[in-house]
């Protein structure tokens, strides 16, 4: 399990420190995208070179995979009757039930199926009370609603993030 590393508060820090400190930076920045960048062109140049052989073996895959398929759907009532995967030399084939899962039936939208539920199973109807929280930031300087915001139990706050937006500079 990791550790939390408490973060110290620095104080007293002159300008001229906070400038080296953001030269700093700067610098370990430009250097991170320069190493990135010089990676993305090795990882292209490989992924070209290999494209072939990947494509190649893409489909190699596909096709004895479609053959596997086929044997079993084949095969599903005598080897897959009493245990739904079957093991061999170089894997495990088999076949996997999925969740359940509901589908409306032909003709049937969800709209309906809903009104449905309502006159004969409203158990299985969800009603959602939950707090308008669009509404009440939009409504949040009306004079009506600003006094009862306190009221309610409610606060608009807004987080403040510190941050550093570097000036780049383009060698070419």
């Amino acid at each position: 399990m990791a550790k939390r590393v408490k973060k110290t508060v620095l104080t007293n820090i002159s300008e001229s420190q906070m400038n080296e400190a953001l030269t700093a930076y700067a610098k370990a920045d430009a250097s991170i995208v320069k190493i990135n960048a010089d990676l993305d062109v090795k990882f292209t140049k490989l992924r070209d070179e290999k494209a072939d052989e990947l494509a190649k073996l893409e489909a190699e895959k596909s096709e004895a995979f479609d053959l596997v398929q086929a044997f079993a759907l084949e095969n599903k009532e005598t080897q897959f009757s009493k245990k739904k995967s079957l093991e061999l030399s170089h894997g495990v084939i088999g076949f996997r039930i999925g969740t359940p899962k509901l589908k409306n039936k032909k003709g049937f939208t969800w709209a309906a199926v809903t009104n449905l539920l309502k006159e004969f199973l409203p158990g299985y109807v969800r009603t959602v009370d939950e707090p308008a929280k669009d509404k009440l930031l939009a409504d949040r300087n009306d004079e009506a609603v600003a006094p009862l915001l306190e009221k309610v139990g409610v606060e608009v706050v807004q987080d403040e993030a510190f941050y550093i937006e570097l000036k780049k500079e383009t060698t070419e």
